[in-house]
């Protein structure tokens, strides 16, 4: 039910119930924004008591518009966010009951940012004229294809695949949302698409496979690449991403990238390297807990021994990875073979009990807040679980000195927008043929490095996904240094 006062309450009571609001309030997001035509009375006072009602249901009112008046009736347009579904249809109910308003139509602005798609195809060349249809496609156009038939290396300058991307998914593993399916993955390849546009310039293209199947999907991709510059895989779930990137890999002769693994393990590395100097603390001193040994959890493990790490334990369901458990499948074995140097056993508990460093990337609720107490005394924890982190941040934030989440409503969002675009921007500019592990903490050591040592503090470790430099920074440190 909507939170409100009553005068039966004490005023103990009220006080609780206001704070219940706001405290729910700052818990909402965009993603569940909705805006709910209403007709109402003219009476000055209903604007008051239409913001007064979302308020007390938790909600927050981004715009209210007066979209029609009449001398006996006004039609308003009222925008808000709430914390999920079943909230926003809270909202709506309390503004139901206001006396005098009634709810038209309600509009969820999520829904209404999909409908027809989030990306298009569109000419970069005019066609307006006999003579520019001659040039771009026929007759002039078969000299360009004899050329690069004769000359297949200039496929790259003179097509459109030096600056693109396929995007390709199983939908098995999308998002927080699981095995959903090719249909469902759509949106979020079409998003990924979007963001390759804006922050790279990147033209990308979703692949939603209809198949599970490895060999299925790995033959499907070899055989479209000639149209692309580079392979982003994307919501795959593990182990079978693991042999689908190698499988890959050493096929084509284009960058394969998979980014839920090395995406996030860049970003990660990047906020890391910038935590630890919040405490004083080097990476090869570090001890690191990491929870989840999936396909984040593994690429980030890999790549912050290669980075210089050390002591790294890796808890998942079947608990702490050893080295001597046989029992663990192929690929948990072998990463408990790298991992785990003090030979500890047991729960997530005793793999953070100590830890300088907590990274979470398995599932919500893991963590107990008050485990955070038994790590070192200065402590960073990173709960990435999405869109429900490991542990609430907001107790995360009482108990250790640097926090950070997949959120974007905290400081320090661990987003994979901070690299993908840039890695691939620099790989297509190389007309790179791979992704090497060089590559990825350069990557890293790029990102970290936008925040300054004038703005790093504990809630400034990672940039923002619109600083304007991220890109092209990040970019720059792929390509690398060139030979004068």
């Amino acid at each position: 039910m909507p939170l409100s006062t009553s005068d039966d309450q004490t005023p103990d009571q009220a006080a609780a119930t206001r704070t219940q609001s706001i405290q729910r309030a700052r818990a909402t997001t965009g993603s569940y924004s909705i805006t709910v035509r209403l007709h109402t009375g003219t009476d000055p006072a209903v604007v008051g008591q239409l913001a007064t009602a979302v308020s007390n249901a938790g909600g927050i009112t981004t715009a209210l518009d007066i979209v029609e008046s009449r001398h006996d009736r006004l039609v308003i347009d009222l925008t808000c966010s709430a914390s999920n579904g079943d909230h926003a249809n809270e909202v709506v109910d309390a503004l139901r009951v206001i006396p005098g308003v009634s709810v038209h139509k309600v509009s969820d602005r999520t829904f209404l940012l999909h409908l027809g798609g989030k990306i298009s195809v569109e000419p970069t060349v005019a066609l307006r004229t006999r003579d520019d249809l001659s040039m771009a496609y026929t007759p002039g156009v078969g000299r360009v294809s004899m050329a690069i038939a004769e000359h297949p290396e200039d496929v790259r300058r003179l097509t459109i695949k030096g600056n693109c991307v396929a995007v390709v998914t199983d939908g098995s593993a999308v998002l927080g949302l699981g095995n959903i399916g090719p249909y469902a993955a759509l949106p979020v390849m079409e998003g990924k698409a979007a963001l390759f546009k804006r922050f790279a310039g990147i033209d990308a293209w979703p692949i939603c496979l209809d198949t599970q199947d490895v060999d299925e999907i790995v033959r499907t991709v070899e055989i479209i690449a000639p149209g692309f510059g580079g392979i982003n895989l994307e919501d795959i779930a593990a182990p079978r991403c693991f042999e689908i990137e190698a499988k890959l890999r050493a096929r084509l002769d284009i960058p394969v990238f998979h980014d839920d693994q090395h995406g996030t393990a860049i970003v990660v590395l990047a906020a890391l390297r910038n935590a630890l100097r919040c405490i004083d603390r080097s990476l090869a001193d570090a001890r690191i807990a990491v929870s989840g040994a999936g396909a984040a959890g593994s690429a980030i493990v890999q790549l912050l021994l290669a980075a210089g790490a050390h002591d790294v334990v890796v808890w998942d369901k079947e608990g702490i990875l050893h080295r001597d458990d046989t029992t663990l499948p192929p690929a948990k074995l072998a990463l408990a073979g790298r991992t785990n140097p003090r030979g500890i056993r047991g729960d997530l508990h005793d793999a953070v009990r100590g830890a300088d460093v907590f990274i979470g990337v398995s599932a919500p609720n893991v963590l107990h807040p008050e485990w955070i107490d038994d790590m070192a005394p200065k402590r960073i924890v990173f709960a990435l679980a999405n869109p429900d982190p490991e542990v609430d941040i907001a107790e995360a934030s009482k108990r250790a000195t640097v926090v950070a989440s997949g959120r974007s409503d905290y400081p320090n969002q661990i987003n994979n927008v901070l690299a993908f675009p840039g890695v691939f921007r620099g790989l297509l500019d190389a007309r790179a043929t791979q992704v090497t592990t060089e590559m990825l903490i350069r990557a890293a050591d790029a990102i970290a490095s936008v925040v300054g040592p004038e703005q790093l503090n504990p809630n400034y470790i990672i940039p923002s996904v619109f600083d304007p430099d991220i890109a092209k920074t990040v970019a720059a440190a792929i390509v690398g240094p060139r030979a004068d």
